[in-house]
This record gives structure tokens, C-alpha cells and sequence, in this order.
């Protein structure tokens, strides 16, 4: 423990250039960052599509301001988007996911045994808020509300009073920033899908900048499975976004003509790429007679459903998917 409070407390601080950093262009306006990443630094994936959501976090980490609360579907990439712009400023993150048995001490720390002697082991919100970094609650919209209510305090800028370690006083570091990600605005679920969630109290969800993270649009998520699934035609790569966006009027009841059913699965981003993933790696199938998009379309998403469902998903694929072609060729 005492290696990893070193590197977090030895890291340097740096002002960037947000465009450079961002979009690759320089704008003169400055965003704090770090010279160099840490271990607890996301990686930088290259093949990371950013959407226009992220301009909304974008503008939160150049200037300290209120925690901010990611919301959308499952799958839309509330947790990435948050990481990916982290890593490009080699911010560190802590990260931790929200159950509803959470109890603060996971989140501040514990005491432990090193080498015979009793030692304070710092959480993730700790650790973020001494040393400065990202403290990253996923699922927040699952935790007990009163629970929550314990991080009113935090949420206000005020200091952490950790009892367990003599009563010590951790002032937030000017780096500190708090994000959280869930399902729901906070007002309880809607949908019925997500089990678990529950109301979050007012008082609560007024300290959060809250920003809605959808799905991308068409044109981004063709381009984002050309990045993941390049081994696929591109044809067959637009069909499936297609597809998955017909899904996801299904899904809130809003598709036309005679498939008009609302389901209880909807298509994420997420699923979209295990979909196309899936295809790409059971392609032999095709010599079998077997259609690899509608195989693979079952294992992605297909068995979550029920089976009324899933024969609406069968119906759709092969108005979408007339006659497959999934050969190794682009």
C-alpha cells in the first residue's frame, strides 16, 4: 500500500492544451492534467469513437465543478466515455461499482494487518480525494439511499473524516473530481429492465451536473465496427446497425409496419460489437449451411429474450438480412 500511495503522491501536474488533447487541434484553452500516466490510468484505446456526449464531460473536466451523473442505457458507454477522456489526460481513476449492500467503508478504507501491525488501508474514494484522481462510482442508482446520502458532504467540497484512522482530516485535492454512472436520472426506473434500481433522494441528485448518454448515431457506430470488425463487409457492417436500431424501436414501441410488438431486450453498443464479433469468429459455420449473423445474433442478444421475442428478432433479421455474405473480404 505504501508503493501505491508513493506513486500517487510523486505524480506531476500539467497544463494542457484542451484541443490538443481532445481533438487534436490546438485551441489556447488550458485543462489541467498529469504529465504522465500511473497504474491506475485507464488505457488509451485507440480505436475509442467518441460521440457527442463527451463534450459535456469534456467541458466538466476543464474546470472544477460539481460531480457529475452519467445516465443512459446499458451498454451505451457511460463508464468508457469517462475513462477514455481520463486517460488522455493521464488522470488516475478509482473506481468502484455500486451494489445495495455498499457500505462506506469500501468506498474510504479499512483497517488491516501488514507485517503484524495494524495499518489503514485507503478505498478508492480516499485515495482520489488525498492524493487527487478520479473517484468513479458505477451503478450508482442501485446503492441504498441512505448510503448515498453519506456522500452529501463529499459532494459539497467538504473534508472526509476517516475515524478508523485516528480521526484523520482529508481536505480534497484541487484534482479531485467525482463521477458517477447509472441507468436511471435517479427517479427510479421507468423501464422495468434494470432490477435493483431505486429512487435516489432529491437532496442527493441536486449536488450532480447531470448528462444523458444515448446511443451513437448510425453513422458513428458503422464507423466504430469498422474499427472493431473490419474482417466484415461493409455492407453486412451497416446492415447490422441497422438491425440494431430497429431493435431499439421495438424496444420503446416506436417501429412501424407489421413487426409493431414492443420487446424486453434492446440493442447496446456493446452488443452491437459482440454481435459483429461473434460473426467474424463463427464464419466456418457457413459451410455448414449455418448462417453465422443469425448464430451469432442469438448468442449476443437472442437467448437473453424470451422465445416470442426471440422469433420477432428471427423475423427481423431476415427482412434486414435477406441473404447473408459474411466472407472474409471488406
Amino acid at each position: 500500500m505504501a508503493k501505491i500511495n508513493e506513486e500517487i503522491d510523486t505524480l506531476a501536474l500539467a497544463e494542457l492544451d484542451a484541443g490538443q488533447v481532445f481533438s487534436g487541434k490546438a485551441s489556447g484553452r488550458m485543462v489541467q492534467g498529469f504529465e504522465a500516466a500511473s497504474s491506475f490510468t485507464p488505457c488509451l484505446d485507440s480505436e475509442y469513437l467518441f460521440h457527442e456526449s463527451s463534450r459535456d464531460v469534456v467541458v466538466w473536466f476543464m474546470d472544477s465543478s460539481d460531480p457529475i451523473y452519467l445516465f443512459g442505457p446499458s451498454g451505451s458507454g457511460k463508464t468508457s466515455l469517462i475513462k477514455q477522456l481520463a486517460a488522455k489526460l493521464n488522470y488516475p481513476v478509482f473506481e468502484i461499482t455500486g451494489h445495495s449492500r455498499l457500505e462506506f467503508p469500501e468506498m474510504i478504507g479499512h483497517l488491516t494487518v501488514e507485517k503484524g501491525s495494524m495499518e489503514f488501508q485507503y478505498g478508492p474514494l480516499a485515495l482520489a480525494m488525498k492524493y487527487g484522481g478520479l473517484f468513479l462510482l458505477n451503478e450508482i442508482d442501485i446503492i441504498d439511499p441512505a448510503t448515498a446520502a453519506g456522500l452529501n458532504g463529499i459532494l459539497d467540497g467538504e473534508p472526509l473524516c476517516i475515524p478508523e484512522n485516528s480521526g484523520e482530516i482529508i481536505h480534497p485535492h484541487p484534482m479531485f473530481r467525482f463521477a458517477a454512472t447509472a441507468n436511471s436520472n435517479g427517479a427510479a426506473d421507468e423501464t422495468g429492465l434494470y432490477q435493483g434500481i431505486v429512487r435516489q433522494n432529491l437532496a442527493f441528485m441536486d449536488r450532480f451536473w447531470l448528462c444523458e448518454i444515448g446511443y451513437p448515431t448510425p453513422e458513428a457506430e458503422i464507423e466504430l465496427l469498422s474499427r472493431k470488425a473490419k474482417n466484415l463487409p461493409k455492407n453486412i457492417r451497416k446492415k447490422m446497425v441497422e438491425y440494431a436500431n430497429s431493435v431499439r424501436k421495438l424496444f420503446m414501441g416506436e417501429a412501424s409496419g407489421n413487426l409493431t410488438d414492443t420487446i424486453e431486450v434492446t440493442f447496446s453498443t456493446r452488443t452491437l460489437i459482440r454481435w459483429a464479433d461473434l460473426t467474424i469468429r463463427f464464419q466456418p459455420l457457413a459451410r455448414q449451411g449455418i448462417q453465422p449473423v443469425t448464430y451469432a445474433l442469438d448468442r449476443a442478444l437472442g437467448y437473453r429474450a424470451s422465445r416470442e421475442t426471440r422469433t420477432v428478432l428471427h423475423e427481423l433479421a431476415q427482412r434486414i438480412f435477406p441473404v447473408e455474405s459474411v466472407e472474409n473480404k471488406s
